[in-house]
């Protein structure tokens, strides 16, 4: 669907339509650092060695940790 057709409509409940994942990701991490954020989601490229990229791409193929971090924004976001 295009955007003509309305593709921006189709989640207009969703929080998180239209967030691009490298946005997120800079978002926790300016709140949390990565000390922090490998604290409340346990995945190695927060812990060992951890950069954008690599998170990104860990992230990007693995959909379970994707979701912990989409919930983990969500949750800061509902404490502002």
């Amino acid at each position: 669907m295009d955007k003509e057709n309305g593709h921006h409509k189709e989640q207009p409940n969703n929080p998180l339509h239209g967030m691009k994942l490298i946005t997120i990701l800079e978002l926790l991490l300016a709140h949390y650092g990565w000390e922090r954020l490998a604290m409340k989601i346990n995945i190695n490229c927060f812990k060992i060695d951890p950069s954008i990229k690599s998170s990104l791409k860990f992230l990007r193929k693995t959909q379970w940790a994707r979701d912990k971090v989409e919930q983990l924004y969500l949750d800061l976001e509902k404490k502002k």
